[in-house]
């Protein structure tokens, strides 16, 4: 048997490899064009969840995992342009909608497929679960939009610098509670390395790092909202199971049936969210979104044990609903907020925004857990809780800033 540190490990090196590679394939994409980053994307991954059920040894099935990083990370960083480039203006909500409404429901649905094949199978069936649907995706890429490649190379040092600052803050947030100064030191480093990028991506037109998005105001409020909205959806969804079982005193077959109504209602409203986000102004409407969450799950936290299991269903259904109603005019801002020549940069922004914001959201509650083992999964959702409440105040402040350009205007 592995130590848990070790088969942490085999989460980590996926995660980290997709957050520290989402930047720069986006720029690569922009480059070579998006359908061919999108099949060899898909190639690697298919091959790497072959390699990853078959592996014999922990370290081989590590080295598989990064490959599949890399492979999930050049299909990711393209979501937000190929939807820009398939959809014309008038259908943008709905093609956001159904976009934000699969993303949604697969990250919240893919830890409860995962469990329910661990229960019958070993956990080499995990990664050949993903097979059958990476060579479906490959006959539908031809389908996938021909977009004209922005001219000029891609700048290696920015790569290299914005994997490295990534990957170290990433590292060092997870281990926080763990080897603090240490963590703290890497922190720091991972800064530094950001602001030497940032200085050098600032004269470039088509930088790796889109310094040009950030200067624009509607992109920065939407990223700020994106990133407490993924931080609160992860540090709720890593506390719930340990939740449900050690304070709720559920079952552990229940818990999955019980944390479904969340997924149930991201997909039920994220539809009718993107026929709205055509209508309504941004900042209402994911307000209301994430305030939902909040709610949703502040009746979990102050629930009795003895609440009846509908009703947790329920606060689940409402948190959900609040997550999906949320995310797509949100999205449909920052899509259209971009340059339509510059989606590729956009695709990966948004991509490594969801990533850092989930990976902070669950090192979180490491750290929650660290704190108190009795009281670690409380903590963690009364942080999630938090993290829907500073969505909804950027929210808030971007309704007043949008206020107060219309009557400048």
């Amino acid at each position: 048997g592995y130590s848990a540190a070790a088969v942490v490990w085999v989460v980590n090196a996926y995660g980290l490899t997709l957050a520290m590679t989402l930047l720069p394939l986006s720029a690569l994409g922009e480059r070579i064009g998006f359908k061919r980053l999108f099949r060899w994307g898909l190639v690697l991954f298919t091959f790497a969840s072959v390699a990853s059920a078959l592996a014999p040894s922990l370290g081989l099935l590590l080295v598989c995992r990064v490959f599949q990083g890399l492979g999930a990370g050049a299909i990711m960083c393209l979501f937000g342009a190929l939807v820009r480039h398939i959809y014309p203006p008038d259908k943008m909500g709905q093609g956001i909608g159904l976009n934000a409404m699969t993303v949604g429901v697969m990250s919240v649905l893919g830890p409860t497929i995962g469990s329910f094949i661990l229960s019958i199978a070993s956990w080499h069936w995990i990664f050949a679960f993903n097979v059958p649907i990476g060579l479906l995706a490959l006959f539908g890429v031809k389908s996938l939009p021909d977009v004209a490649p922005v001219q000029g190379r891609l700048d290696g040092w920015a790569a290299l610098l914005s994997m490295s600052g990534v990957g170290l803050l990433i590292v060092g947030v997870d281990y926080l509670s763990t080897y603090p100064l240490q963590s703290i030191a890497l922190v720091l480093l991972s800064v530094g390395i950001g602001v030497l990028l940032v200085r050098r991506c600032a004269q470039q037109t088509a930088p790796l790092v889109p310094i040009d998005l950030l200067r624009i105001p509607a992109m920065r409020f939407a990223l700020a909202a994106s990133v407490s909205t993924f931080m609160a959806q992860m540090a709720t969804f890593v506390s719930l199971p340990f939740y449900l079982q050690q304070i709720m005193q559920r079952p552990q077959w229940s818990v999955g049936l019980l944390m479904a109504g969340w997924p149930a209602g991201a997909a039920l409203i994220a539809l009718v969210a993107g026929r709205l986000s055509d209508k309504y102004p941004v900042a209402i409407l994911s307000g209301l979104g994430a305030g939902a969450m909040a709610l949703g799950i502040a009746v979990i936290v102050l629930a009795p044990v003895s609440t009846p299991d509908a009703l947790l269903v329920a606060a689940m259904f409402v948190a959900g609903v609040g997550f999906g109603f949320f995310q797509t005019p949100n999205n449909r801002v920052l899509i259209r907020a971009a340059p339509r020549h510059r989606a590729g940069a956009l695709g990966g922004l948004q991509a490594t925004t969801r990533v850092f914001g989930q990976t902070f959201g669950a090192a979180t509650v490491a750290s929650a857990f660290a704190l108190s083992v009795n009281w670690g999964s409380t903590i963690g959702l009364s942080v999630g809780f938090c993290f829907a409440v500073l969505a909804v105040l950027v929210n808030v402040i971007r309704h007043r800033q949008a206020g107060v350009s219309r009557s400048d205007g």
